[in-house]
């Protein structure tokens, strides 16, 4: 979770209510600045997943009253349980209650911002398949531009799918091979894809994915997570059970 709003500002926000909202507007502030910067990574996953968290807490809650009177000392996101302790009033639990109600309004209109950012970025990062692409593309590169210091990067991907009791889960790790210094001139992928090929041949024919843009995104909090998800659905689409 990112440094300017985290779960314990709300749970142990106390008697002091004006304080927690003040804290809770200062983190939203800080984040909204990243945004203006088209900074995405990593507030936009952060928030989405705080949101999610605080409407847990707040559903759990209601289940309380009534009950032993008892203080929130974490969440399983994974059960989708609240963990509680004996407390001494109701008092922390009623403040609590209180704050995520008012702040998830709050939260609301900043995801909706970040989701705005991310969509520009996305649809301004184009991405193409240099050269034939092979069957097999659970593994592969891409080439990716970095505007701001003048740089292609190339990262090789592993794309994986694992289930769990409910569900399936995917994912797209990179590791970074190099970088190549462009002045405005991207090298030519095809190139690039032949020297990589030659320099890791359990690959011989390697999935290799190109993108450019015309806008200068940063490139670690923003070019690269996009991409990486953008690549992801696409290769989900294309193969089903790639």
């Amino acid at each position: 979770m990112s440094t300017a709003l985290h779960l314990d500002l709300f749970l142990q926000a106390g008697r002091d209510l004006e304080g927690a909202q003040y804290r809770v507007l200062s983190g939203l502030q800080r984040i909204q600045q990243a945004f203006s910067r088209n900074v995405i990574y990593p507030h936009l996953a952060d928030l989405i997943a705080l949101y999610g968290t605080l409407r847990l807490v707040a559903e759990r809650i209601g289940d309380l009253r009534g009950a032993v009177p008892k203080r929130i000392t974490g969440v399983d996101l994974q059960a989708g349980e609240v963990r509680y302790e004996a407390s001494a009033s109701f008092d922390q639990m009623a403040y609590v209650e209180e704050l995520i109600h008012w702040a998830l309004p709050h939260l609301q209109k900043a995801i909706e911002e970040g989701r705005t950012i991310y969509e520009f970025v996305e649809e301004h990062l184009h991405m193409e398949e240099v050269g034939i692409v092979p069957s097999y593309v659970q593994e592969g590169y891409l080439i990716l531009p970095d505007a701001e210091a003048g740089q292609t990067h190339i990262l090789k991907y592993t794309l994986s799918v694992f289930t769990s009791a409910e569900e399936r889960y995917r994912s797209l790790q990179t590791s970074h091979l190099k970088s190549l210094p462009h002045r405005g001139v991207y090298p030519s992928p095809a190139a690039l894809k032949l020297d990589l090929a030659r320099a890791y041949p359990d690959l011989p024919n390697p999935a290799t994915y190109f993108f450019s843009t015309e806008l200068g995104f940063p490139y670690e909090p923003t070019t690269l997570p996009v991409a990486k998800r953008k690549l992801m659905r696409y290769l989900f689409r294309q193969g089903g059970q790639a």
